[in-house]
């Protein structure tokens, strides 16, 4: 595939469908009120700036997605940091480079918007994701995730 195929904009609310079919192909379950909670929050508060990208093939079909969050911080205060919580490539459309592509410009977003530090979350031991996220300049922080089972 063909790089320059895959176009990066910023999400919309009309890709709500797509997102949630993606995310349901990728992990085999549907997360509707989790991405409906999402979206909301994405597209109806003013708490947060676009963060939020898609990838989209040459005829418009969403093929993979990045989310996060950039809040503007207490006061209107901007703050340095973002998360990302949420992406997910198409499997027939995976090992394409459309992640790294994906999170290439999130990075480059976030940047131009003042981000100096990205956080995320993934389980340690993920065959997948420990690999991708550290290939995409990841890697542990100086914080530690405690929980404690009820």
């Amino acid at each position: 595939m063909n790089k320059n195929a895959i176009k990066i904009r910023l999400m919309e609310s009309g890709d709500y469908d797509a997102v949630l079919k993606i995310d349901e192909k990728v992990l085999k379950i549907s997360r509707p009120e989790y991405y409906k909670m999402k979206f909301e929050k994405l597209f109806q508060t003013r708490d947060y700036l676009p963060a939020s990208l898609v990838a989209e093939t040459e005829d418009g079909t969403v093929v993979g997605f990045v989310m996060g969050e950039l809040y503007m911080g207490e006061y209107g205060i901007f703050q340095e940091r973002a998360t990302l919580d949420t992406i997910g490539v198409d499997p027939a459309f995976q090992h394409k480079g459309i992640g790294k592509q994906l999170m290439n410009e999130f990075m480059d977003h976030l940047k131009r918007a003042g981000v100096q530090k990205v956080n995320t979350l993934i389980k340690w031991n993920d065959p997948a994701l420990v690999p991708f996220f550290s290939a995409n300049q990841f890697g542990p922080s100086r914080t530690i995730n405690l929980e404690r089972d009820l």
